[in-house]
């Protein structure tokens, strides 16, 4: 049998982490959570306050999910569980969502080149999030060349975070630029603004290692008199090669990628299978370190199908090409769909759910930046 990748161990370290060390909860320990596959699949690991947000959404209390994303790169499958779990607040219970595209922290942590480099990934990123299947009505996206309102909010909230605390919590040294030094409150900023629509209860959905971002957020929001919002942790997915996903290593699969290139990802996968096919027969396959496996129980299966699945792979019953293959076709469903939506996000599509300074000409921009052009 393959040989378990090194750093396969540690994927779930941060969130444990988040628990014995910062204080969140497991929300598997919660009295009630959605009936959503996020939830009952364990994808969502650990929260803050999420029963108290619930709670409220549940009443039918007006509600936001703010949901941020990097400006220096496309969805991948590992987005999943967060865009899924906003969607799901947003048609089941009319939430509102905010996402703000960090084009400005990409400039200032130097993943990209230049303002409009960033611009152009985050206008890209909005006409994804369209795709993807957000209300354009309920869907409000940031993008902080756009919308300069936003940096008033920051310097309002930058009198609540010291120097003293960013280096705590983020390490920051006195030779990093000062924009980077900033941005945490800008990044509270983000998540604090749909109190500025009216809506005081805010959950944010997030992979566990951005928890830093909103430990700084609730203590700010504290000292100003807003609410502090409601977190929610995911459990990171590994890369395909079985450690942690990172666009460096190329072990994603991006929703535009094309069907060769996502075939030859996933067929590459780690596998948890014997060396032939005649071993895996007779001994059987170990499925709890096969990646493809882990992402067909975590987003494609309803638990009585993972177990059956789990037991035929163990037993060899499964070889671990048919697996692969599985894995395959439920991700190209998905992707084919997407880029079918894709295609057809228009300009003004773009426009509308925007929120931007009143001279800001979108489809203008779009034009420009071609936007559409692939």
């Amino acid at each position: 049998m393959t040989e378990v990748p090194k750093g396969a161990a540690g994927l779930s370290e941060d969130n444990v982490r988040l628990i014995e060390k910062f204080g969140a909860s497991r929300v598997s320990e919660l009295a009630s959570t959605p009936d959503f596959y996020t939830f009952t699949n364990g994808l969502m690991h650990s929260h803050r306050d999420f029963h108290v947000y619930y709670a409220r959404l549940l009443k039918g209390e007006r509600s936001a999910v703010v949901s941020g994303l990097n400006a220096s790169g496309t969805i991948h499958l590992g987005h999943f569980p967060v865009l899924d779990t906003n969607m799901y607040f947003q048609r089941e219970h009319g939430a509102e969502v905010f996402i703000p595209i960090s084009d400005d922290e990409s400039y200032v942590s130097l993943k990209v080149k230049s303002q409009e480099e960033a611009l152009v990934h985050a206008l890209t990123l909005a006409r994804s999030m369209i795709a993807y299947g957000f209300d354009t009505k309920k869907t409000h996206i940031i993008i902080d060349q756009l919308y300069t309102g936003i940096y008033n909010l920051a310097i309002k909230l930058s009198r609540g975070v010291t120097m003293s605390e960013l280096k705590s919590v983020y390490s920051y040294t006195n030779d990093q630029n000062i924009g980077l030094h900033f941005y945490p409150a800008i990044q509270s900023a983000h998540i604090i603004l749909p109190n500025e629509f009216g809506i005081k209860n805010v959950i944010v959905p997030i992979g566990p290692d951005e928890d830093a971002h909103l430990r700084v957020c609730r203590d700010v929001a504290g000292k100003f008199g807003y609410e502090k919002p409601a977190v929610l942790h995911s459990r990171f997915m590994p890369g395909l090669e079985g450690q942690k996903m990172s666009k460096s290593k190329g072990n994603a699969v991006y929703l535009l990628d094309g069907e060769k290139e996502i075939r030859k990802k996933i067929m590459s996968a780690f596998s948890g299978g014997q060396v032939s096919v005649e071993e895996h027969r007779k001994l059987g396959g170990d499925p709890d370190v096969d990646v493809s496996f882990q992402y067909l129980r975590a987003f494609f299966l309803k638990p009585e199908e993972a177990r059956k699945l789990h037991e035929d792979y163990r037993k060899g019953k499964v070889l671990s090409g048919e697996m692969k293959a599985m894995f395959f076709e439920r991700v190209m469903k998905r992707v084919d769909e997407f880029k079918r939506r894709y295609e057809k996000v228009t300009a003004r599509d773009i426009d509308r759910i925007l929120l931007k300074n009143e001279d800001v000409d979108v489809p203008a921009l779009v034009e420009r930046l071609g936007i559409l052009d692939s």
